[in-house]
């Protein structure tokens, strides 16, 4: 079976950074990466021999060949591009905190999405901290959980400061929807330390009925899930159980296949959404339509 094509729009960091992915990848091929502008990512995906468009969303809607795209844009443009890119048949990766479509984490609700039109990928912070709450809630119900996110500001480029708000709303809500906490607030920093460190994130939850034991092994069992996917996600901070309160603090690397190793969490969020394509690319190569 041939490799299931796909288009990215948006040739910045987290574009760049999935178009390498994407060309390693044994089951996408890349198809076309497109922008509005002649940036220095449409050159350099020009410079590798990936096709390129300057004409936006239009180019990947209507190229008949591509079955997954990638909105690597942001959320103010993710909302036009969406009906397009519904109405053309085209699968949709949302890289941007839009939450357009049904909000994915690969390692706590793939399976039970199914195939969808649209598959937003929350974000950086979503993808590093809800699988965890997802564990703590399983294992003792978590009655509250609140994370602090810390990113390198490197690694945080004019999208990401443009959504900062949509970032806290969006993670906030997944924690809810995905990781199964009754109330929820998330927190970003861009952290201007130089050299830049790797993203962290502190999870606290409040719990009805602590087990330390089975919080460990719960969190650890989801670490090793996450790591098949995002090698350098590990844990910085065991779970640290006091009363009813569990503390938790996460660290990610970056594979480095385009950006820094330090900016973890543009990394994980893209091999979250590469992931999720692969499994839907395998899906659809088995010839059950959306």
């Amino acid at each position: 079976m041939g490799k299931t094509k796909a288009g990215i729009i948006g040739p910045g960091n987290i574009g760049t950074d999935l178009m390498f992915k994407i060309l390693r990848s044994p089951v996408l091929e890349m198809k076309l990466m497109c922008g509005i502008v002649d940036s220095e990512g449409i050159h350099r995906a020009k410079g590798i021999g990936v096709p390129t468009s300057l004409d936006g969303v239009d180019a990947v809607a209507f190229d008949d060949e591509i079955e997954i795209v990638f909105d690597a844009t942001s959320a103010t443009e993710h909302l036009k591009h969406a009906p397009l890119l519904r109405e053309r048949g085209k699968i949709v990766f949302d890289m941007t905190p839009a939450a357009v479509g049904d909000y994915v984490v690969p390692c706590v609700n793939l399976d039970r999405l199914g195939l969808i039109p649209n598959y937003n990928m929350v974000t950086c912070g979503g993808q590093a901290t809800i699988p965890i709450v997802y564990a703590i809630d399983s294992a003792v119900n978590a009655v509250y959980a609140e994370i602090v996110s810390c990113i390198a500001s490197k690694s945080a480029g004019p999208g990401t400061r443009a959504n900062i708000d949509e970032f806290t709303q969006t993670t906030a809500r997944g924690l809810k929807l995905l990781g199964g906490a009754d109330r929820t607030k998330a927190i970003i920093i861009l952290n201007p330390a130089d050299p830049p460190l790797l993203m962290t994130s502190t999870i606290y939850t409040i719990v009805d009925e602590p087990d330390e034991t089975k919080i460990k092994a719960d969190v650890m069992a989801m670490v090793e899930r996450i790591q098949a996917y995002v090698p350098g996600y590990r844990l910085k901070v065991p779970p640290i159980v006091d009363g009813n309160r569990v503390t938790v603090t996460i660290e990610v690397e970056g594979a480095g296949d385009f950006l820094p190793k330090y900016a973890g969490n543009l990394d994980i969020i893209n091999a979250a959404a590469v992931a999720a394509a692969e499994h839907v690319a395998k899906t659809l190569k088995e010839g059950t339509a959306v």
